[in-house]
C-alpha cells in the first residue's frame, strides 16, 4: 500500500512538471489593462460613481426586453447634451403606454368623458407621485379637454405642474399651449414660446404648430407677422400647406386686400405643381372675387368647387369657408342649399361634412338677416349631427341676442349651458350683466356679477367699474359699496375707482364709510393712498369741517404701527436673550465640559457600593442557606459551603 502510494505521487509530480502548450496562447496582462480595472485613489472612484449616477438620472436603464433593442434617444441638435442634467427631456414614445400606465390612462379618459375635469386633473397630479406615473399622452388628454372648455388657467396650471415634475413634453403639448395663448389673445407670449420651442426643444415644430400660430395671428389682426411666419415655415423645409394658405387668404380678405388673396393662391399653385386639390382655399378665393366685384367669377368658382363634377377634396372646414363667403356676400339662399346638402352627406365616421363651425356660420347668417328664431333653432339642432356647442358658440349667439334686445332668449341659452355641462366664462356674464343694466334690471346684473365671482372667474377692473357705475346711477350705493368691499382685496384699483366710490358715499352723507375705506387702505397697502387721493378726501371732509379726522386717523395708524414694531423688536430682543441664556447654561453644564475625573471616581464609587451591596446580599443568603441546612441535618455541608465562600472572599 505504501509502495503504490509512493509511485502515484511520483508520477503525479512528473506530470505537473511537464510544460503544457495551449492552442491559443494569451499574453500576460499588461500594466495598462490591469490599471483600467481599478482607480488610483478613492476620490477617483467616488467621482466615477457620481458620474454614473448622473448618467442614470438622465438616461434611465431599459426595464423591459421589448425596449432592449431600441436605440437610445439623443438630442438631434446636440448629442452631447445627454450629459447635461439641464438639457430638455426627451419625450416618451407611445410604447410606454402599456400595463398599469395604460390602465391609468383609460381611467382618466373615463373621467374626461364624464366631464369631471377637476377630478381628472387632480388624479393626474396625484399619480405623478405614485408608482405609476402618467405618460405625457395622459397629460395631453386632460389639457386638451380643458382647452375645449376654455379652462385656460387650469390648463396652464397643469402644464406648469408636469413641467416641474419632469415629464417630457412632446409637440402636442406645445401645440396645446400655443392654442391657449392664441385663444386668450396673448400673441406675444405665444411667439415667445415658439422661439423657445425652436431653440431648446429636441424636436422640430410640426405643420400643426404653424397652423395654430398663423391662424392666431390672423384672428388677432397681425397679418404681416403671419406672412413672415409662413416664409419661416417654408425655409425650414416644410411643404406648402393649403390650410395655412387658407388662413392667410382669409386674413387678407378680412382686411379687403383681394390682390394679396390671388397672389397667395398663385404661389400655392406653383408650389404644388400647378393645381390645388384641397378645397379649403376656394372659399377665401371666392371672397377675393367678391371684393373685386366679380360676382359671376365667384359663383363659377363655387360651381367648380362643390359641383357634381368636382374632384376636389372637400372637408367640413372647406365647406365652412364657402358657406361664410356666400352668407356674407348676399348669397344666403345658396348657403342654405349647401348647408342642407352638407347635412345630408354627413355620415360619420366615413364622411364628415358638418362640424361646430358650420352651425356657427349659419347662426351668424340668420342673425345678420334678423331671423333670430331660426338661428336659435339651428343652434339647438346641433345634437342631431353629434355636434356639441362650446362656450364660444354660446357667447356668439348670446351676444347677437343681447344686441337686439332679446335678453329673455339669451338667458334661456345661459340656462341651457348649465344643463349641457358647458361652463360660462367672464364674457358670458359681462354680456348678461350689461344687458340687464340696459333693461333696467340692476339687481339681476349684480346677481350675475356675484355668480361670476363665486364661479372663481376673475373679472377685471373694467367690469367692476361698469357694475359699480350701473348700481350708483340707479341709487343703489349700498349695494355698490358691498361689491367694493368684496373686490377691494382682489383687484388692484386705481385712483379713479377709489374716487368714484368715495364721491358716491360723500353724496349721500356717509363720510364715516369713506374714513373706513381710508383706514383699510392705510393698514393693508398704504401705497394705494396716494397724495392725490389724500387731497381729494381732505377737501371733501373740509366741506363738513371734518378734515382733522383724516389727520387724526393717519396719526393713530402711524402710532399703532410704531407701537407694534416696538413690541416686535422687544419680543425679538427677549427671544435673543433667552437663546443666549440657554446657550450659556449649556456651555457651563458639567455634563458638556465638566471634569471627567470626578465622574469616573463617582462611577467607581457607585460600582463599589453596588458590589458591597451585592456581597452583603450574598452573605445573607449564604447564612440563611447554612441555617436551613443545619436545621435539616445537613450541618457538614453547610459549614463547608460557608468556608468555601469565606475563602473566595479572601482571595478577592
Amino acid at each position: 500500500m505504501a509502495l503504490s502510494k509512493h509511485i502515484f505521487l511520483t508520477h503525479h509530480l512528473r506530470t505537473l512538471a511537464k510544460p503544457h502548450y495551449l492552442r491559443h496562447p494569451q499574453p500576460p496582462p499588461s500594466f495598462i489593462s490591469l490599471r483600467l480595472l481599478s482607480f488610483a485613489t478613492p476620490e477617483e472612484a467616488a467621482a466615477e460613481r457620481r458620474k454614473r449616477k448622473r448618467r442614470l438620472r438622465i438616461e434611465p436603464p431599459l426595464s423591459s426586453l421589448r425596449q432592449q433593442h431600441q436605440p437610445r434617444p439623443t438630442t438631434p441638435q446636440n448629442p452631447s447634451s445627454t450629459n447635461n442634467p439641464n438639457a430638455p427631456k426627451i419625450p416618451e414614445t407611445v410604447s410606454v403606454l402599456s400595463g398599469n400606465r395604460l390602465n391609468l390612462h383609460n381611467r382618466i379618459l373615463k373621467l374626461i368623458r364624464e366631464n369631471d375635469l377637476d377630478e381628472a386633473a387632480l388624479y393626474t397630479r396625484h399619480s405623478v407621485y405614485s408608482n405609476c406615473r402618467p405618460t405625457i399622452f395622459t397629460c395631453n388628454a386632460v389639457m386638451a379637454a380643458q382647452l375645449r372648455q376654455s379652462r385656460y388657467s387650469d390648463l396652464l396650471s397643469l402644464h406648469r405642474f408636469i413641467t416641474q415634475a419632469g415629464i417630457g413634453a412632446n409637440i402636442v403639448t406645445h401645440n396645446l399651449l400655443l392654442t391657449a395663448f392664441m385663444d386668450c389673445r396673448k400673441t406675444d407670449m405665444a411667439m415667445e414660446h415658439y422661439k423657445q420651442l425652436i431653440n431648446n426643444a429636441p424636436f422640430n415644430p410640426s405643420p400643426t404648430t404653424y397652423r395654430i400660430l398663423i391662424k392666431g395671428l390672423v384672428d388677432n389682426n397681425k397679418i404681416d407677422r403671419a406672412m413672415e411666419l409662413k416664409e419661416e415655415m417654408l425655409s425650414k423645409g416644410l411643404s406648402a400647406d393649403p390650410i395655412v394658405y387658407s388662413y392667410l387668404m382669409s386674413g387678407q380678405a378680412k382686411v379687403s386686400n383681394p390682390d394679396a388673396v390671388f397672389e397667395l393662391y398663385e404661389e400655392l399653385k406653383e408650389k404644388l405643381g400647378g393645381s390645388v386639390s384641397d378645397g379649403v382655399i376656394y372659399g377665401s378665393l371666392m371672397k377675393g372675387y367678391f371684393l373685386r366685384g366679380m360676382e359671376q367669377e365667384a359663383m363659377e368658382c363655387y360651381e367648380e368647387t362643390v359641383g357634381e363634377n368636382s374632384k376636389l377634396k372637400m372637408s367640413a372646414v372647406a365647406f365652412n369657408y364657402i358657406l361664410d363667403a356666400l352668407s356674407k356676400n348676399g348669397k344666403f339662399d345658396e348657403a342654405l342649399k349647401l348647408f342642407d346638402r352638407m347635412l345630408n352627406e354627413h355620415d360619420p365616421p366615413k364622411r364628415l361634412t358638418v362640424n361646430l363651425g358650420s352651425y356657427n356660420v349659419m347662426v351668424d347668417g340668420y342673425c345678420a338677416l334678423g331671423r333670430f328664431k331660426d338661428a336659435i333653432n339651428v343652434f339647438n339642432s346641433m345634437g342631431e349631427k353629434r355636434c356639441r356647442p362650446d362656450t364660444l358658440s354660446y357667447n356668439n349667439l348670446i351676444e347677437q341676442l343681447c344686441k337686439n334686445d332679446l335678453l329673455g332668449e339669451a338667458e334661456e341659452l345661459y340656462k341651457d349651458m348649465g344643463e349641457k355641462g358647458v361652463s360660462p366664462d367672464e364674457f358670458t356674464f359681462v354680456l348678461l350683466m350689461d344687458t340687464c343694466f340696459k333693461e333696467s334690471r340692476p339687481d339681476d346684473a349684480a346677481a350675475y356679477f356675484k355668480t361670476m365671482v363665486e364661479s372663481k372667474l376673475r373679472p377685471n377692473l373694467g367690469v367692476y367699474d361698469r357694475l359699480v357705475d350701473g348700481l350708483v346711477k340707479v341709487g343703489k350705493v349700498d349695494e355698490a359699496k358691498s361689491f367694493f368691499d368684496l373686490m377691494m382685496g382682489k383687484l388692484r384699483m386705481n385712483d379713479d375707482s377709489y374716487k368714484f366710490m368715495m364721491n358716491a358715499l360723500f353724496d349721500i352723507g356717509q363720510h364715516d364709510e369713506v374714513l373706513k375705506i381710508v383706514d383699510r387702505m392705510l393698514r393693508e397697502d398704504p401705497a394705494d393712498f396716494s397724495d392725490e387721493l389724500q387731497e381729494f378726501v381732505r377737501e371733501a371732509l373740509a366741506k363738513e369741517g371734518r378734515d382733522e379726522e383724516l389727520t387724526k386717523l393717519m396719526d393713530d395708524i402711524e402710532r399703532e404701527k410704531k407701537e407694534a414694531a416696538d413690541r416686535e423688536a422687544e419680543a425679538a430682543e427677549k427671544a435673543k436673550a433667552s437663546a443666549r441664556a440657554a446657550v450659556s447654561s449649556l456651555i457651563n453644564s458639567p455634563k458638556l465640559f465638566g471634569n471627567k475625573q470626578p465622574e469616573e471616581q463617582s462611577t467607581i464609587t457607585g460600582e463599589a457600593a453596588s458590589i458591597n451591596d451585592n456581597d452583603k446580599q450574598e452573605e445573607v443568603s449564604v447564612q440563611e442557606t447554612a441555617a436551613e441546612a443545619s436545621s435539616s441535618g445537613e450541618g457538614g455541608e453547610a459549614e463547608s459551603l460557608v468556608a468555601a465562600e469565606a475563602r473566595s472572599d479572601g482571595a478577592l
